[in-house]
């Protein structure tokens, strides 16, 4: 119904890039999807995607990468959540009160067998959790804004449910 203020962000990501784009505005954030968090009783996150590179040398904070395993692009649900939604604030720092955003989630490669159904659920969860109001998970060739607007996506790909 007020779909026109929600802001629409197509999100990106690889194993090696995590890239959110406003399509009305065009601000984006594109960086390396790693988080660092402080090692011990209570993790605090010190820094995700640029923000995570001077932890890495650290002893008191570990840097992790939550999209990248050999056999899935899901390796740890919580902290890929935690990148996600960082991401999403610093494409929305200048704006205190945003609404929820519609995402629609671009994931980049070709799983052996495909994505499988807990895969896609995950990611579906972590758009939610990082604050999306509609999750839409798409596959295949990259989307245009107006395609992104319209929800009129190509056929050469899939939106997977």
């Amino acid at each position: 119904m007020f779909d026109f203020i929600k802001p629409p962000l197509y999100i990106r990501l690889s194993p090696y890039r995590l890239t959110v784009r406003n399509v009305k505005s065009g601000a984006f954030i594109s960086e390396v999807p790693e988080i660092a968090v402080s090692r011990g009783l209570k993790p605090k996150v010190l820094g995700a995607g640029d923000e995570a590179a001077p932890h890495k040398s650290s002893k008191s904070a570990q840097v992790i990468n939550p999209f990248s395993h050999p056999r899935s692009m899901v390796s740890d649900f919580i902290h890929g959540q935690q990148v996600l939604k960082a991401f999403v604030r610093k494409l929305q720092a200048n704006h205190v009160l945003s609404p929820a955003p519609r995402m629609v989630f671009h994931l980049l490669g070709e799983p052996a067998g495909g994505f499988t159904q807990v895969e896609i659920r995950a990611f579906h969860e972590m758009a939610l959790g990082a604050g999306a109001s509609e999750v839409t998970l798409w596959q295949g060739p990259e989307l245009t804004d107006e395609q992104v607007l319209s929800r009129n996506y190509p056929s050469t790909g899939q939106v997977l449910e």
